[in-house]
């Protein structure tokens, strides 16, 4: 294990500071914008456009990388990065930040990636651990980076933290001595043969892009709007984000001790329920908004690990890259159209209607995996011989404990394939 956790440090460290930066940024944008005067229909297009960059960025940087190699990419991916978030704070232009917006969303989920692969490739034992560490690291750095809000209130200087932040983020990977990965092809996406095989998978997937596309993007504006100043918006997204943090293992323990359709249809009920009641009877500043704000974000948060692990289920080890490939891009085409929406429908109705599109999305989200849950209960009582087909993964997925084969387990379940 400690051998494998050394080995892993380099990696991880980078993943904390690029973290910070990603997470500062996405709250900086969306209280920068709304002091600037830009519509909430065009604070959400900017988070759109961040996730279409992201789209993209699933086929443009991986070519990259092929090219360059996994050190040259990642430390190019970050100088650029850096560059237009410096770019942002000199010239606060909507239409600049649209384009910078855009190539963000292309070079971070490059840099995401090369950190996934590079782990995936490097740790064949203890990935439970290793996989366990990287998640908490995921939305622990993205939770202690509003903080920075409270440092200063001029733009200019939280722009050039996050830069920093971004540089940083390269020394650990130009400094390991780990040997780079073998780049292997990347298989195209298959969202109909998904459907077919998992159909949670692709509205899991797809809901939870609308959700956390949204929060990410448009949960900030509603803060500052409401009468919060920047270190307290800092404040209410990092509870958020926390909350993600805190119930994503008790949330996924449940998810492992029943029927994961079951658990992803009560989660989400329970998440309307949080989003009604923030929407009708809580102010945004008190402690009650912070705590249901903590729960709804824990909640929200667990949607997509839930949908993966439900998805991996039902597939065999070479079917995990594809399949990964096509449910990262489904949540990717989510959150590029959920802040369009939710921007659209708080700018007619209020900040507060936020709250509305969770509370529906979630609804939605539960109604299905419900109805999935009881239809499959009857096909079970209606065939004897269903198999169950555990196994598990994802992009960073190859890393979920759940990939590594099951014992006794997985030989009854060849036997059954066979």
């Amino acid at each position: 294990m400690y051998r494998s956790l050394r080995s892993a440090i380099p990696l991880l460290l980078s993943t904390v500071f690029l973290l910070m930066g990603s997470g500062l940024l996405h709250t900086l944008i969306a209280v920068s914008g709304d002091a600037l005067g830009f519509s909430l229909v065009g604070l959400g297009a900017l988070t759109a456009a961040y996730y279409t960059g992201f789209l993209a960025g699933t086929f443009i940087v991986p070519r990259l990388t092929h090219r360059i190699g996994h050190i040259r990419a990642f430390a190019f991916c970050t100088a650029i990065v850096a560059v237009l978030v410096l770019l942002q704070a000199l010239a606060p232009s909507y239409g600049l930040w649209f384009v910078t917006r855009l190539l963000q969303g292309v070079l971070l989920v490059g840099l995401y990636t090369l950190i996934e692969s590079w782990l995936n490739a490097t740790q064949t034992t203890h990935r439970s651990a290793i996989f366990t560490i990287y998640m908490m690291l995921n939305l622990g750095a993205g939770a202690a980076a509003q903080q920075f809000m409270t440092l200063d209130r001029e733009a200019f200087v939280l722009f050039g933290v996050i830069a920093i932040m971004v540089c940083v983020a390269s020394l650990p990977v130009v400094l390991t001595r780990q040997p780079e990965p073998r780049i292997k092809a990347i298989p195209g996406v298959r969202v109909r043969r998904l459907y077919e095989i998992v159909p949670i998978g692709i509205v899991g997937a797809l809901i939870s892009g609308l959700l956390l596309g949204a929060l990410w993007g448009l949960l900030p504006v509603y803060a500052y709007s409401s009468g919060l100043d920047a270190a307290q918006v800092g404040t209410y997204m990092m509870v958020a984000i926390g909350g993600g943090v805190a119930l994503q293992w008790p949330l996924g323990r449940l998810s492992d001790c029943v029927d994961r359709s079951l658990a992803l249809g009560l989660v989400a009920l329970i998440a309307a329920g949080v989003a009604l009641v923030n929407f009708i009877a809580v102010p945004v500043a008190g402690c009650t908004a912070y705590m249901c704000v903590f729960v709804l974000g824990g909640l929200c948060f667990s949607f997509y690990p839930i949908t993966v692990a439900h998805v991996v289920d039902y597939l065999q080890r070479e079917e995990l890259l594809w399949a990964t490939g096509t449910v990262l891009f489904v949540h990717g085409l989510g959150s590029a159209i959920g802040p369009l929406l939710a921007g659209s429908l708080m700018g007619r109705a209020g900040a507060s209607w936020l709250f509305i599109w969770f509370a529906v999305l979630c609804a939605l989200l539960s109604a299905y995996a419900l109805h999935r849950y009881i239809w499959k209960q009857r096909q079970l009582r209606n065939d004897r011989h269903f198999v169950p087909m555990v196994q598990s993964a994802s992009i960073a997925m190859d890393l979920h404990p759940d990939t590594e084969p099951q014992g006794p387990y997985m030989e009854d379940l060849e036997a059954a394939r066979d």
